[in-house]
């Protein structure tokens, strides 16, 4: 199969592309290679065609999707960012950039689309009150998060909460921009797959990481602030009180997946589109895994700060059942192997800039 990646030399493309030329497909990669992306232009795998160029380019992409069964969709613009400031960028390369493709699809008649999903849609994860069941709180108040009070309480009665794996059918409720950008991708590729009569499929990725992951930038993931801070002969700065959990999913099962759902997706009917957490299954807590990373690296240990951060959520895990159920997909990364190459694993090089586009585009024409 002929597929499309675009966004296919930044962290996770690349390793998609790697997954699909294992698998004996025939990978094209669209990346603009935007130096807020890549300030040193990434080797090109032989294999693969590439076309330097931004997926909001709707000539470059219309070029780029000749022949082409199936796009995995990956680029765009990534994490909390600095601020609000930040907000047409982001909409501009995730939304409209999606949109660009989208349409350039329907025209050509490509009807597969696998997109970069992520569990920021769902802003906090499950929690049940003792009393009043299943709730929903509400964002965390800065005065509460000021006074280290950090979890969130029932929005009913105020008790304690239990956390619990998040589910594909639990209500969305973005927020941050990005989250909000990420859930208007989703929008768009349904109403893509009903207007056209296509399949399409979104992996909510949790927390991503591994080899290749981006340093010292404030769009990366927080494994990368871990791993950025140690390059540098510092203690991994953990915020709040560090028992904020999250699900760590190594960078190679996620390629995997991506590939399998490619290889699937036509089994799905047509003119419908499906979400599917993508996840390792086993939560962590912040604390916990930049200890861990700091372990294997050689320290030094973390130090937990009570700093905080707006539009931030308290725990978020998932359940990946039902990928595992309907496409066969197993992560086989055990969180200790993947820490530990992780911390011994060369980065990307520094961003020297203040907004990275992630990849938002690729290499030689």
């Amino acid at each position: 199969m002929r597929v499309l990646v675009t966004g296919g030399a930044g962290f996770i493309g690349a390793h998609i592309v790697a997954a699909l030329l294992a698998g004996g497909h025939e990978p094209v990669v669209l990346d603009a290679l935007l130096p807020t992306a890549h300030p040193v232009t990434p080797p090109a795998p032989p294999q693969a065609e590439w076309f330097r160029a931004d997926v909001r380019d709707p000539t470059a992409v219309t070029r780029a999707l000749r022949g082409v069964d199936a796009v995995c969709h990956q680029a765009a613009m990534v994490g909390l960012g600095k601020d609000f400031a930040d907000a047409p960028a982001y909409v501009d390369c995730n939304d409209r950039g999606t949109s660009v493709l989208l349409a350039a699809m329907a025209r050509t008649g490509v009807r597969k689309l696998v997109l970069a999903g992520s569990m920021v849609v769902y802003g906090e994860g499950r929690y049940d009150c003792p009393r009043h069941g299943r709730v929903t709180p509400g964002p965390r108040r800065v005065d509460d998060l000021a006074a280290g009070r950090f979890e969130p309480g029932c929005p009913h009665c105020g008790a304690e909460l239990a956390s619990g794996l998040v589910r594909e059918d639990a209500p969305t409720d973005p927020r941050n921009v990005y989250a909000a950008t990420k859930l208007a991708q989703e929008h768009l590729a349904a109403s893509w797959a009903r207007a056209t009569g296509s399949r399409a499929v979104s992996l909510r990725y949790h927390n991503v990481y591994g080899p290749g992951m981006p340093r010292d930038t404030p769009y990366a993931g927080v494994a990368s602030f871990f791993r950025s801070a140690l390059a540098r002969g510092e203690a991994p700065s953990v915020f709040e009180d560090g028992g904020q959990r999250r699900d760590f999913v190594h960078v190679r099962d996620v390629a995997v997946a991506n590939s399998l759902v490619l290889g699937g997706i036509a089994r799905r009917p047509p003119g419908t589109f499906g979400a599917y957490n993508t996840g390792s299954g086993t939560p962590r807590t912040i604390g916990e895994t930049a200890t861990a990373l700091a372990d294997a690296y050689g320290g030094p240990a973390p130090v937990v700060t009570g700093e905080f951060r707006l539009g931030d959520v308290r725990h978020i895990t998932a359940d990946s059942a039902l990928l595992r159920e309907e496409f066969g997909w197993r992560p086989e990364v055990a969180f200790a192997d993947g820490i530990t190459e992780f911390a011994r694993a060369a980065q990307r090089p520094a961003v020297p800039s203040q907004q990275a586009a992630a990849g938002t585009a690729v290499a030689r024409p």
